[in-house]
């Protein structure tokens, strides 16, 4: 069909769903199915995947599309069209021609300068000649001058040139992050769909259809960020969900709206086959089941493309008459499509289909039933006639038959995802028949390439891949207000929406380690939504924090992040050994570790503070550590917390201005035949 005898419809892009890598396009199209029912939809990208193109009418009122395909279109363009491009061109040249002035001043620079003053040859008869210092002067004069000329065009040349070249990687920068949406080199091409409509029903033949077209195209990814303000004191907090999208696909996503899911889009789908156990007497396997014969009369589906005017003659076998022809083999028995193609054709046999699957394999056909096999014969040759010998002298024996009952397809011929179509242009004992093979890709190899660079953006800060941080889970987010990124390879940011958090501040000090306080942030997530790992930006009381790192957050989850040192509360800590023996003539070591922490907050608020020191653990019976604080073992159940063996907690409120002393320690007991001999028994 031609572009002129189609009814071509404009189309817009409404929604896109961004995957982990590629997404998921929906066109709308509106208008009045002509009454042949072929229309030609434009607007498509060039990166568009033919194999994912799929059409509906949403409200299907006696209208449903029976065919859908894709078409490429190419026509030169305007030298007008692509003005960035004539400027990278035009400053190329400048640029070039500012280095060739700039070298030519160079090499004059150096004949300048190569000139010197070269005496004649003296004879060795000849008495010593003066020579004359003038010209010595006159010429060392000249050069110098013309060096002076030269040097002073040289420097307003290179000048000149760092200019051009300043303003051409400016350009060069402008095209490379310019939208793909534009063509790339000096011919357009137009991807448009080709569909077919089937109108049944009493529905109006002149009644306007929605259309909607969706198709996947790759070259897009995105990465989860956040946004959290809190006051202090305050429960709950605003979080505010966002993302970085980054695409090339080839179009500008314009006011559509925006869906980010962390699903493979390129996973298989097919269900797995799981396999029966069965305890006892072996059995055969069952055939498979899902094949049959070919339609009758497949052969002569093509006679009107073979017979279209334009389409070249196929060409004839050559005969050879003065040696007899050979005697044909004995037909195989039925193989699978991983085998020749002729045993294939011989036996029948096409592709499987997917509405059979699981039924039983029906009878063959009466061609295909087992009959007596038939030596060869010439043309021309009545059937009672003597056969003529095989080269050699050998009699042609008759063909054995083909073995009874209905062909046993193979894994492969019941794979439907893999079998391909064999189009009208393929072999004659190969059209329109079903046989496993890869699909070629789609895509155009430089659309692809293009495309799929964006996957190797480096990502911002703290971000991570939403396929790691959803882990086995897969999770979709839709925004709330449609948005515009265009297809230049680069981060855009855009809102998802807000939700409510937990927030609880807790600050934590571990003196013996360092004498500095760390504020940690606990957020609770109470949505039915997860939260995947990312960036959060965190705003106290209207003032920017600092920017840390989320971990992921099951609905229903807590988890707690770093916010840092606190300037505003001061710690400062002081230890004391003193070694002493005790019991029947000194048999025991006394070790008596003193601890002494002071704090004092300087923050707007009262604060609670959990100060962690540590206490010796002995796995030896006989050595005993004796406690002597009010300090107490850390809660098992704390939020991300793993204290190892040892730990002590203090938790001390100190109101704003207040400080806080703190008192503790222990004794270690041990005997003399456990005395430790030199080392540090300090630490």
């Amino acid at each position: 069909m031609t572009v002129e005898a189609a009814r071509r419809w404009g189309s817009h892009l409404d929604s896109v769903v961004v995957y982990e890598q590629g997404a998921v396009c929906r066109r709308l199209a509106r208008g009045v199915v002509p009454p042949d029912g072929r229309v030609r939809v434009t607007g498509l990208p060039r990166s568009l995947d033919p194999s994912s193109l799929r059409a509906r009418v949403p409200e299907a009122r006696g209208v449903r599309v029976s065919e859908a395909r894709v078409e490429f279109e190419a026509e030169p363009l305007g030298t007008a069209t692509d003005g960035l491009r004539e400027e990278v061109a035009r400053l190329r040249d400048e640029h070039a021609a500012a280095q060739g002035r700039r070298d030519h001043q160079l090499s004059l620079i150096e004949e300048v300068r190569s000139l010197h003053p070269v005496p004649p040859p003296r004879p060795p008869e000849d008495a010593v000649r003066r020579t004359p210092v003038d010209a010595w002067l006159e010429l060392a004069g000249f050069v110098d001058e013309r060096l002076t000329r030269l040097h002073a065009r040289l420097v307003e040349l290179e000048d000149t040139l760092r200019v051009t070249g300043h303003e051409l990687g400016i350009a060069v920068d402008r095209l490379a992050r310019a939208s793909t949406d534009v063509p790339s080199a000096h011919v357009g091409t137009t991807v448009s769909a080709l569909l077919t409509f089937d109108v049944r029903g009493p529905g109006k033949p002149d009644a306007e259809v929605e259309l909607e077209l969706e198709y996947g195209v790759p070259g897009a990814v995105w990465a989860p960020a956040y946004r959290l303000t809190y006051r202090q004191g305050d429960s709950t907090g605003r979080l505010v969900l966002r993302a970085s999208v980054a695409q090339r696909t080839g179009e500008d996503w314009t006011d559509v709206s925006l869906g980010l899911a962390t699903a493979d889009l390129r996973r298989a789908t097919g269900l797995p086959k799981l396999r029966s156990i069965r305890i006892g007497r072996s059995q055969p396997a069952p055939a498979p089941a899902g094949w049959r014969e070919p339609p009758a009369g497949l052969s002569d589906l093509f006679n009107g493309y073979d017979t279209a005017p334009g389409r070249p003659a196929p060409a004839a076998q050559p005969v050879v008459p003065s040696a007899p022809p050979p005697v044909p083999p004995p037909p195989p028995a039925p193989q699978a499509y991983g085998g020749p193609p002729a045993p294939l054709a011989a036996a029948g046999r096409t592709g499987a289909f997917p509405e059979r699957f699981g039924g039983d394999v029906p009878a063959p056909a009466p061609a295909a039933r087992a009959r007596k096999a038939e030596p060869y014969r010439p043309a021309g040759m009545p059937s009672g006639a003597p056969v003529p010998a095989a080269p050699g002298g050998a009699p042609s024996l008759p063909s054995a038959a083909p073995p009874a009952g209905p062909p046993q397809p193979s894994g492969a011929e019941l794979d439907y995802a893999a079998l391909v179509l064999c189009g009208p242009d393929e072999r004659g004992d190969r059209r329109g028949r079903l046989f496993p093979g890869a699909l070629p890709d789609p895509v155009a190899p430089e659309h692809r390439h293009r495309a799929e660079s964006v996957a190797g953006l480096p990502l911002p800060g703290h971000a991570v891949r939403p396929r790691e941080s959803a882990g086995s889970f897969d999770h979709r987010f839709d925004t709330a207000a449609r948005t515009d990124i265009p297809s230049d390879g680069t981060w855009h940011t855009v809102t998802i929406g807000e939700t409510s958090v937990g927030t609880h501040t807790d600050y934590l000090c571990t003196p013996s380690v360092e004498q500095t306080v760390y504020a940690s942030l606990t957020l609770s997530n109470s949505s039915d939504q997860a939260l995947l790992a990312g960036p959060v930006e965190v705003t106290v009381d209207d003032d920017f924090l600092l920017t840390a790192a989320l971990p992921t957050l099951a609905p229903g989850g807590a988890r707690r992040v770093g916010l840092g040192p606190v300037e505003g509360i001061q710690v400062s800590r002081r230890t004391n050994l003193h070694e002493s023996a005790s019991g029947l003539r000194g048999s025991t070591t006394v070790l008596d570790h003193r601890v002494h922490v002071e704090l004092a907050n300087r923050l707007a608020g009262p604060v609670t503070v959990e100060v962690r020191e540590r206490v010796p653990v002995t796995a030896d019976p006989d050595v005993r550590i004796e406690e002597r604080a009010d300090w107490t073992e850390p809660e098992g159940g704390s939020v991300q917390d793993h204290p190892a063996a040892g730990t002590r907690v203090w938790r001390v409120d100190i109101p704003v201005g207040g400080t806080t002393e703190l008192d503790g320690g222990y004794e270690i007991r041990i005997p003399a035949n456990r005395t430790v001999v030199g080392g540090n028994r300090r630490s």
